[in-house]
């Protein structure tokens, strides 16, 4: 095979992984469903609003806890059986929510627990197989195509899942409909049984000794440190990078249900536009985000996106103090703010592989990753109980534009500090 066969073959092959990967992100983007099946769940089940909120709670709880064991899983078994694992278990989940019928239990067990478990499986393996065909200049770009397919799930998802529950709707006693959200929890898992056996078989690490070629020569001789987590967790530089995502995860998760508000507000019976844009902002920013810092740096490109998430929210809080704004006003912040949440998906583990390596990617960014979790479980608490004790999240606000700023310093001094030495990752 001539050498310019074999790159053709290796591009064609990196690609394919890609753009597999990507289409299964859509998959386990299963998560983002849940605004929906809640809003179809009927009276006569007698959940409260807090037991609406449960399953999804349980499942993002086990969505970032359990990335730490599938990343050191993925490392050792490779791509292939965590997406299979990781597909059954999400169906699975789905299958026990649609067959436990209105039981809270059944939804904390099969949506919260065991999907929660399946998607950080299948989710833990997607990057890591793509970004081991391509160079170092490319991480970025591959990893933003692989992540934007999670981020672009609600799109086809949401209405997906809405038309399933009218098709399954059935009449009550009374002649009533009622949307059929057993039924529709069924099928999506049988789907998504179907969906990742079919997919999965794409999906491959490269052969051993694989080294992807450079456009840059500087590449083809560098030296990439390769630590193990113990490693990683010693060095500043982890710690660093633990407390910007945390603090990019948070600006996200605060004021994007928010921004749907003021979406629902303006737009009334269209305010399902709201979750597209969000949507498509979220996927443009994972790419966009990826394929700048390829050129500029990912921590030049961390620094700005901090800056611009916070003069995007000092917009959002004076159209919120104003009594809100016109619809293609809101439709940008929401663009926007997706926009800007969606690069942490994209330059974090980018900054993981440069940083420390692709031996142990898998698991060195589920331990990253923990700084999500953390995000989604402590701020959106500390909104609701400033807004308890002062009655406004005016003070949210200002807490977070403060976060932000200081997580641009923090990627400033990242920089400045390099890469971490290659003497640390010595075994």
């Amino acid at each position: 095979m001539t050498k310019s066969t074999y790159i053709t073959i290796t591009i064609f092959r990196g690609w394919l992984v890609t753009y597999t990967a990507t289409a299964l992100g859509l998959i386990f983007g299963i998560l983002y469903i849940w605004s929906v099946i809640k809003a179809g769940i009927p009276s006569s089940w007698g959940w409260s609003n807090a037991d609406k909120a449960l399953p999804y709670a349980t499942m993002a709880a086990f969505f970032s806890i359990m990335m730490v064991p599938a990343g050191r899983l993925q490392d050792r078994f490779g791509p292939r059986p965590m997406i299979l694992l990781g597909g059954f278990f999400t169906g699975l989940g789905c299958l026990i929510s649609g067959f436990g019928g209105s039981s809270l239990i059944a939804y904390l067990v099969g949506f919260g627990i065991i999907t929660g478990t399946g998607v950080s499986f299948g989710y833990s393996a997607l990057t890591p197989a793509a970004i081991k065909w391509f160079p170092a200049e490319k991480t970025g770009l591959v990893t933003g195509i692989v992540v934007a397919g999670v981020g672009m799930a609600p799109v086809p998802l949401a209405p997906l899942t809405a038309w399933l529950l009218n098709l399954h709707a059935r009449p009550t006693a009374t002649e009533a409909l009622e949307s059929g959200v057993s039924a529709t929890m069924i099928t999506l898992g049988i789907a998504i049984w179907i969906m990742t056996v079919a997919l999965t078989w794409f999906v491959v690490n490269p052969p051993v000794g694989f080294v992807p070629l450079s456009t840059r020569k500087m590449e083809k001789t560098r030296e990439q440190a390769e630590f193990n987590w113990l490693q990683m967790v010693t060095t500043v530089h982890f710690w660093l990078l633990f407390i910007m995502f945390f603090i990019g995860a948070s600006a996200g998760l605060v004021f994007i249900g928010v921004a749907a508000d003021l979406g629902k507000q303006a737009l009334k019976q269209y305010a399902f536009l709201t979750v597209v844009v969000l949507s498509i902002g979220n996927s443009a920013g994972r790419i966009l985000a990826g394929f700048i810092s390829d050129r500029v740096g990912r921590l030049w490109t961390l620094f700005a996106d901090n800056i611009f998430q916070g003069c995007v929210i000092v917009v959002l809080y004076n159209l919120t103090v104003n009594g809100g704004g016109s619809w293609w006003m809101i439709l940008t912040i929401v663009f926007l703010i997706g926009m800007n949440y969606g690069g942490n998906p994209t330059i974090f583990p980018s900054i993981c592989k440069d940083y420390f390596g692709i031996r142990h990617f898998g698991h060195n960014y589920g331990c990253l990753f923990v700084a999500f979790g953390l995000a989604g479980l402590i701020m959106p608490w500390v909104n609701g109980l400033i807004q308890d004790i002062t009655g406004k999240s005016d003070l949210s606000y200002i807490l977070i534009v403060v976060m932000l700023s200081a997580a641009a310093l923090l990627s400033l001094i990242t920089r400045w500090l390099g890469p971490p030495e290659l003497k640390q990752a010595e075994e």
